[in-house]
């Protein structure tokens, strides 16, 4: 047998396979965006089974997530900040929020993403597509009172704000504020938008 040939048939597991798997990931969301990209598509461009990629990753959020390195998982901070009573849940997310950006390494990489969206239409579209299908309908599925969607988004709204003038502008005197006094101030405008 020819010791130079190739193995013909699907990659088998390995870094270098998990490596491939996430280069066909960025390259099937920036083509179709996170709604309309499919698992199978990702493994066709990885040149993998559809399996493995669920061995991997579990489902197209993890994945995605794994693949923009994004730094939570927003189901896991959903579950969380609404295990409460739902009177506190906006100091929770602001505890939490504030918590998060104040980590150096989660910082880092939070501050790249924002600053690719603000600058990017097609990695705005990505992390919009993505928040929507998971994280707005399923934090809104938990409030009462009309419009739960929009109200989930003027929080984020909020968030993301706080973001910008505090981590990216860096506006005085919040940029410099420590946290105990910044949690308390976005609790209560996150607890406006969600509770009213």
């Amino acid at each position: 047998m020819d010791g130079g040939a190739k193995a013909r048939g699907r990659r088998p597991g390995g870094e270098d396979t998990r490596g491939a798997v996430l280069a066909a990931a960025r390259a099937e969301f920036a083509a179709r965006g996170y709604q309309k990209a499919s698992m199978r598509a990702i493994a066709r461009g990885a040149g993998v089974d559809a399996a493995l990629l669920h061995h991997y990753f579990g489902t197209k959020d993890r994945l995605f997530m794994a693949a923009l390195e994004f730094p939570l998982d927003p189901r896991a901070v959903a579950e969380d900040v609404f295990a409460g009573d739902p009177a506190t849940v906006g100091e929770r997310v602001a505890g939490f929020v504030v918590g998060m950006w104040e980590r150096p390494e989660v910082r880092e990489r939070l501050l790249a993403l924002v600053r690719t969206a603000a600058t990017s239409e097609e990695v705005a579209a990505l992390m919009r597509g993505f928040m929507v299908a998971e994280l707005v309908g399923r934090v809104a599925s938990r409030l009462e009172g009309a419009e739960p969607e929009l109200r989930v988004e003027m929080a984020m709204s909020q968030i993301i704000g706080l973001a910008m003038a505090r981590y990216v502008i860096a506006v005085e005197p919040l940029a410099s504020a420590p946290p105990e006094a910044v949690v308390p101030l976005l609790g209560r405008a996150l607890q406006g938008c969600l509770t009213g």
